[in-house]
């Protein structure tokens, strides 16, 4: 039986791709752009429905509907559109593409969707990646990492993969063959929940991400906290990437925009429910204090409602 989705975002009732199309080619069409037309109705449909929409707009008027997005909008606006407008997968694969081979590594970008996403995405983005770019996802990950980040990058790569292929199979899991079979760094990583953190708090006193924060630094740090937090709780690790893409001076509108994006139709209800219960203050909230135009406008249909 399939979950039901905990996102904000659901697929729109009565869609019809054909009158969604018109309605956006008339917002961008002669001077002037209503933006507020064309927030309104891509934040009301799934990415599934945008996909329809997208071919559906191409076939009525030659044109594509993201270039047309791009010559109308500007700014963090537009890059938060052209999110919404793009599949999950693909998304997470220009995301990580960026990371890597723009300029300087955005080490960030990589913990982020690594750490955080099923063994069956991150086998879909390998697929993806090598498809979109013809390049090798993990050997470009190597060639702009090193040290222990890397290894253990490489590590979530692979285990993802294991994991996956024996899910496909339909086989049952044997966490402790794996474990077995692959060296100590694999065996933490494969080893990760909640019942182990419980055990080596029992054991030395310490919850396992003060430990990593007292024994590791730096970037190998900030995955290993990600990967604890996300077997942990997805949700409570998203919380917390979102308060602090907005905490202080100035914004990180970069996550912000990925997170809201890519959880929206996953459980950012979830993501709402363990912000609220950790920070002195909504999501929406929050949003709101922190962005403004349409781009606000967008991110609070997103986010859906205010838990204040």
């Amino acid at each position: 039986m399939l979950q039901a989705s905990r996102g904000t975002v659901k697929a729109g009732t009565n869609f019809n791709a054909g009158a969604d199309a018109e309605v956006l080619h008339k917002a961008m069409k002669g001077l002037g752009t209503d933006e507020d037309a064309i927030l309104q109705l891509l934040t009301a449909r799934s990415n599934a429905q945008r996909q329809g929409i997208k071919d559906t707009y191409k076939t009525l008027f030659g044109k594509d509907l993201i270039d047309d997005l791009k010559g109308e909008l500007g700014g963090k606006f537009e890059s938060l559109i052209v999110a919404l407008m793009t599949p999950p997968i693909a998304y997470d694969v220009t995301c990580l593409r960026n990371a890597i081979k723009g300029a300087g590594t955005d080490e960030k970008v990589l913990v982020e969707i690594l750490a955080s996403r099923t063994p069956q995405q991150v086998k879909d983005i390998i697929a993806a990646y090598r498809q979109e770019y013809d390049d090798d996802l993990e050997e470009d990950v190597c060639g702009d990492t090193s040290g222990h980040f890397k290894r253990l990058l490489v590590i979530l790569l692979q285990v993802n993969m294991i994991f996956s292929s024996l899910s496909v199979k339909g086989e049952k899991c044997n966490v402790m063959f794996w474990i077995l079979k692959f060296p100590i760094t694999v065996r933490v990583i494969l080893n990760l929940c909640v019942p182990v953190f419980d055990a080596y708090m029992k054991m030395t006193g310490y919850e396992m991400e003060e430990s990593i924060q007292r024994e590791t630094s730096g970037n190998l740090s900030a995955l290993l906290l990600a990967v604890v937090k996300c077997a942990r709780s997805v949700p409570a690790y998203f919380a917390e990437t979102l308060y602090y893409a907005m905490k202080g001076a100035g914004t990180d509108d970069d996550t912000l925009i990925r997170v809201m994006v890519s959880r929206s139709e996953v459980d950012l209800l979830d993501i709402r429910s363990h912000f609220r219960r950790l920070f002195a203050c909504s999501l929406h909230s929050m949003i709101r204090g922190d962005t403004g135009g349409d781009y606000r406008k967008a991110l609070l249909l997103l986010c859906g409602g205010d838990d204040a």
